[in-house]
């Protein structure tokens, strides 16, 4: 999918209003009767799905309809007045998209209210088509996927929070910030090229939120060649937005290269990676770096690099704590674009909550030349497959933030800079700042601790920067022959780490 084509998507159309007193619409109750719904629906329906061979969703459309470009999908809008729920003062709305363009995929959504599920019926009339065609009148054509609304920056305004919207993709955002990169469902054979699948979501049933909820909840039946699965979603806006997420797999086949938690992003460059760039913005990315909180209570960070080929790195790790992809840099002068705002892009962080036991966090970093495409992503793969047959379950807790401090005694990487350095060697200099380092001695001791897969470090260093209470860290790569080198540092005092380890890998 074209990344910007998906961030830009904001054209969809809300359902009718229901009445005050919560009554189904005319439209609602014309789809079908209601069916009970509890925790246990969605499950039962994809343990049923997955013992059966699978069936895509269907994607046809009308003549025309189906042959639309994006600027005519955007077209196709919607009565921002008949939001679901705007009159009947609850904290949250809902708005639908249509199909077409990139998400022919047909999704069904239900609404639930007091343990029943009604579907949700299409009509054409709820849609302003503007130059796109119209469909028949007794087309019945579903829809793409849905955004929800609520007062997050402002109680007298509905910002839209969280879209679900292409495959098993969903963005979101937090107080004050901007679109930016995905998570999804699942990934599946991530980065072995065109053997990667892409499960989608199928269903949704939406829960009708209380007048005092603080939060919304969302459940998906998600479907693919090799797996069934199911997903509930507790939506909280805030400062953080948070998504409490379980997820519930019943593959039709052994899952040897799944990808639990998947986070999708766009890094076109920064300072490490400006050979060859010709644009007046000093970096472009959506998220900067990797972090990572593994098992053993190490805090780690891995700058994002847009290599000249696809390259893999893994994390090996036993019940990690957190990851994510996270925009550090927070401000303007930082990208220098009044347009698309990089330093308002979320953070966007997993919390395991319970065991997820041995495993390792990848990282997939895919070459670009421009913004428009997401070529990042970063997941959980487990050690053992997940075999056919049987229920596999991972909750964890999504948080979509600006930033974030699992040890925030450690000082935390800010910037990473590449040069040139001595006779065929490489000058790596990283800022730190933050932690305890404000309130160190400019002349306490510390060390820089170093480490290289191949080559060698020469001229290591650690000092306080003048005037800034941050301190860098430099050392020399003489990589030697290694097309590619491992690189660890840490800054020390007597007492132990005083940053978070960086990491990265140098290729030639």
């Amino acid at each position: 999918m074209h990344r910007r084509e998906l961030i830009k998507a904001g054209l969809g159309l809300p359902l009718a209003a229901w009445a005050a007193g919560g009554a189904w619409p005319a439209w609602a109750e014309a789809a079908g009767p209601a069916q009970a719904f509890d925790a246990d629906t969605v499950p039962a329906l994809a343990r049923a799905l997955a013992a059966k061979p699978y069936r895509a969703p269907a994607s046809e459309l009308p003549a025309g309809l189906g042959e639309v470009d994006y600027d005519r999908w955007r077209d196709i809008r919607f009565d921002p007045g008949q939001a679901l729920w705007k009159n009947d003062g609850l904290p949250f709305q809902l708005q639908l998209f249509h199909r077409a363009f990139l998400f022919k995929q047909r999704v069904e959504l239900n609404l639930v209210e007091a343990g029943q599920a009604r579907p949700v019926r299409y009509r054409s009339e709820l849609f302003d088509f503007g130059k796109a065609p119209r469909p028949p009148a007794d087309a019945d054509l579903g829809f793409a996927g849905f955004r929800v609304h609520a007062p997050i920056n402002r109680k007298d305004y509905f910002d839209e929070v969280c879209a679900f919207l292409g495959a098993s993709y969903f963005r979101a955002v937090a107080r004050d910030l901007l679109y930016g990169l995905s998570a999804r469902g699942l990934a599946l054979n991530t980065g072995a090229g065109d053997r990667e699948e892409f499960p989608a979501f199928v269903s949704f049933w939406i829960e009708r939120p209380a007048k005092s909820a603080a939060s919304i909840v969302v459940h998906a039946l998600l479907d693919s060649p090799s797996t069934a699965g199911a997903m509930r979603f507790v939506v909280t806006p805030g400062a953080d937005t948070t998504f409490d997420t379980s997820l519930r797999l019943y593959p039709r086949v052994a899952l040897e290269r799944a990808g639990i938690a998947p986070l999708t992003s766009m890094y076109h460059f920064d300072d490490t990676d400006r050979r060859g760039v010709d644009d007046f913005r000093p970096a472009v990315h959506d998220s900067d770096g990797l972090a990572l909180f593994n098992g053993a209570g190490e805090q780690i960070w891995r700058p994002l690099h847009n290599p000249k080929n696809v390259q893999e790195s893994a994390f090996q790790d036993r019940r990690p704590r957190a990851f994510g992809l996270m925009q550090r840099k927070r401000a303007f002068a930082d990208y220098a674009d009044s347009e698309a705002h990089y330093e308002r892009r979320p953070s966007l962080w997993v919390e395991p909550v319970g065991d997820w036991g041995e495993g390792a966090v990848h990282l997939v970093e895919i070459p670009t030349g421009d913004e428009y495409h997401d070529n990042v992503v970063a997941f959980w793969r487990p050690r053992a497959p997940l075999a056919a047959g049987r229920e596999h379950r991972f909750d964890y807790r999504l948080h979509w933030c600006a930033k974030h401090a699992w040890k925030p005694e450690l000082a935390t990487v800010s910037r990473t800079r590449i040069g040139a350095g001595g006779r065929d060697a490489r000058l790596i200099v990283l800022d730190f700042d933050g932690g305890r380092l404000p309130k160190l001695a400019r002349d306490t001791a510390m060390r820089a601790v170093v480490w290289a897969s191949a080559g060698r470090i020469a001229n290591a260093s650690a000092r306080a920067i003048d005037g800034s209470g941050a301190w860098r860290l430099s050392f020399e790569l003489q990589p030697g022959d290694a097309r590619a080198v491992e690189l660890r540092a840490v800054m020390e005092d007597a007492s132990g780490p005083v940053s978070e380890t960086w990491l990265y890998r140098w290729t030639a």
